[in-house]
């Protein structure tokens, strides 16, 4: 599980050769939203779809934790995440977006044993966490291309 990882970070750091190759006319529109901070507006929907993997106290999946603007625009093991003010050209948008299937943030749910179906970061029954609704990338869009504030 640890290499597969690894290996979807690295493939996402790679996302600037082959965001091409992803039909950017599929992202939702960006949102009309002017002034879109990270503190007010991306943080809570990190918090509810990415933090379990990608923050906190443990050590964050492929490095990258998404529980503060400062770790977020660092990026992770393999790079950064995000392309200040160019939001198609940003790992982070092509991953929340789950246009490409390799590099879907949250993956899909495993089973995982008798406890059923747990999401990444959860044991047994916990529910996996929900990806992105359009509206939400739409948002993420919109704060990158304003500068990722």
């Amino acid at each position: 599980m640890k290499h597969l990882h690894t290996a979807l970070i690295a493939t996402m750091a790679m996302i600037g050769t082959t965001a091409l190759a992803i039909d950017v006319s599929k992202l939702p529109p960006a949102s009309a939203r002017k002034d879109i901070t990270y503190e007010k507006d991306i943080k809570p929907i990190f918090e509810a779809s990415c933090v379990r993997c990608h923050g906190g106290e443990k050590k964050a999946k492929g490095g990258l934790r998404v529980d503060s603007l400062e770790a977020l625009l660092k990026g992770g093991e393999e790079g950064k995440v995000i392309e200040t003010g160019n939001a198609v050209k940003s790992t982070l948008l092509i991953a929340v977006s789950q246009l490409d299937p390799e590099l879907s943030m949250p993956p899909k749910p495993k089973k995982r044993g008798p406890g059923g179906p747990g999401g990444p970061g959860g044991p047994g029954n916990q529910p996996p966490p929900k990806p992105l609704t359009p509206e939400q990338v739409g948002l993420v869009r919109a704060w990158i291309d304003q500068g990722a504030k």
